[in-house]
């Protein structure tokens, strides 16, 4: 099932994702094959980027690497929608915060 490829990577707890929240992040080929390989984590648009594809793109050991729990709680209000229907739900149901802070943005 295509929810099984994204459940796999999932971290144990939100508290495994301690990636940077600010400055230049490179991603590897794996996950930018498509495009931007360095953005800038200063500048909302590229910040937002830089989550829906490690979100789509990463691996399990890519996530902690790359995403921050504060950032991810605050950027889902908005990320949870250009980051599709099956993504939005594996996190979610695992998270159930991610769900509630959405929730709470409406």
């Amino acid at each position: 099932m295509y929810q099984e490829k994204f459940r796999r990577r999932l971290p144990e707890s939100l508290d495994e994702l301690h990636g940077p929240t600010q400055g230049i992040v490179e991603l590897p080929l794996h996950m930018a094959w498509s495009g931007m390989t360095s953005y800038d984590m200063d500048k909302p648009r590229q910040r937002m980027g830089v989550y829906r594809t490690v979100l789509h793109e990463g691996l399990r050991d890519d996530l902690p690497r790359y995403l921050s729990q504060d950032l991810l709680l605050q950027l889902w209000p908005v990320l949870r929608t250009p980051v599709g229907r099956t993504v939005r739900t594996v996190w979610e149901d695992a998270f159930p915060q991610l769900a509630t802070r959405h929730r709470a943005a409406v």
